[in-house]
């Protein structure tokens, strides 16, 4: 069981304490340091200021700690990556949205089928044909199925021509979304409760990294992105709203949630990774959240002075492939991957003035670049308060599910 989040001290563990917690585990295994977790429970409902924070559940991926999470004051509803996942975890919460359209017929039926799921499930949608497919893949529904509308929050300049943030939805402008509104509007089997718009060129691109010429470009752009969005935004809002009876505007990610939740049109931001701070997101400079979870291997072979190489490790984040998808060593200090091998799927040579003092059986401690992807690799994650391993809860994987 998990002790409530809001009565931890958030303290970090410190590494000396984590691995003497663990000593007793087989690696490779993972580890939540839940002071550190507590802490950015905090920071993220207090960087709110006061709206609530949908938990973007596919950066958890644990069904204990996600429940754990929307405990504490400040958060409300999950973010799901998948139909399926939105399902299941809709057996216990009442508010479930799904973070991206589907195509999964199967799920759709079950979805139709169940009066309760469909109180409790969104849908995603950005495209009339995938209103068509759910009618095709549905015979009927008790009530009518929840949508929310996904706006498009990339920055376009020079008519299109630049391009920044994520290729996600077709809507861009209020005309596409109020036509995509009235589209939903027309059907009886649908009703649209939301409007969702994810500025990943924001939420998910770290400021504070590079030389300084780069971190200034990248905070004049983010900064024009934020302007031009919150106008796009309110505008879209407005207009949809004279469409539907809408419930939710969510936006927003764990990097832009000073500026997500300052839009008036905007009643609810998402987040996920700041809670167990991977490295992708240590390049912030509005925020520092605690890295709260970690993986450990073993040393098995010292194959050369100045190398000490250890057993698997090739956890690599999904994303343009690139440095920073890698993990990181952090524990014991003083470690590096190496240029031609990096992370490999059964070892990990490691470099620098650390690996000397490292012998056979040693544990190293390494970081994620995302963060709940890590648990697609385990089956459990054991957690540590005070120097104390406190439990252990299972991962998705663990449950048996692989969603994505």
């Amino acid at each position: 069981m998990i002790p409530d989040l809001a009565s931890l001290a958030p303290v970090p563990a410190g590494f000396a304490a984590l691995e003497e917690a663990t000593a007793h585990l087989e690696a490779p295994y993972a580890v939540v340091d839940l002071g550190a977790f507590a802490a950015n429970v905090r920071s993220l409902v207090t960087r709110a200021a006061g709206k609530p924070v949908r938990v973007a559940s596919k950066s958890v991926r644990s069904r204990a700690l996600t429940t754990a999470v929307l405990a504490t004051e400040g958060f409300a509803g999950i973010l799901a990556l998948t139909l399926p996942e939105a399902l299941w975890l809709a057996e216990e919460h009442d508010d479930v949205v799904v973070g991206y359209p589907t195509a999964d017929r199967a799920a759709l039926r079950r979805l139709a089928a169940d009066p309760r799921l469909l109180e409790r499930v969104t849908l995603m949608v950005d495209d009339v044909a995938q209103l068509d497919l759910v009618e095709t893949s549905v015979a009927g529904a008790h009530a009518p199925i929840r949508v929310c509308l996904d706006l498009d929050a990339s920055l376009r300049l020079l008519d299109g021509r630049v391009h920044l943030g994520v290729r996600r939805s077709p809507v861009h402008s209020v005309d596409q979304a109020v036509a995509l509104a009235r589209a939903v509007a027309a059907r009886p089997r649908f009703r649209l409760v939301g409007v969702m718009a994810y500025e990943g060129q924001v939420a998910g691109l770290g400021d504070n990294t590079g030389s300084r010429a780069h971190r200034l470009q990248i905070r004049a752009l983010q900064a024009a992105s934020v302007a031009e969005l919150a106008r796009r935004r309110a505008a879209v809002v407005a207009a949809v709203r004279e469409v539907a009876d809408l419930e939710f505007v969510n936006g927003g990610g764990t990097g832009s949630i000073e500026t997500t939740v300052a839009e008036d049109a905007v009643t609810e931001v998402a987040a996920g990774s700041g809670l167990y701070a991977p490295t992708l997101f240590d390049g912030y400079q509005r925020f520092q959240p605690l890295p709260a979870a970690y993986f450990v291997t073993s040393v098995v072979r010292r194959p050369v002075a100045g190398i000490a190489t250890v057993s698997g490790g090739g956890w690599v984040a999904s994303g343009a492939p690139a440095a920073d998808r890698l993990p990181s060593p952090v524990w014991p200090e003083g470690l590096r991957l190496t240029r031609l091998e990096a992370a490999g799927e059964a070892q990990t040579p490691l470099a620098g003035p650390g690996a000397d003092a490292l012998a056979v059986g040693d544990r190293v401690w390494l970081r994620h670049a995302k963060a709940g992807e890590l648990c697609e690799r385990v089956n459990e994650l054991h957690l540590v308060h005070d120097g104390q391993l406190v439990g252990s809860v299972p991962t998705y994987r663990g449950e048996g599910h692989a969603f994505l």
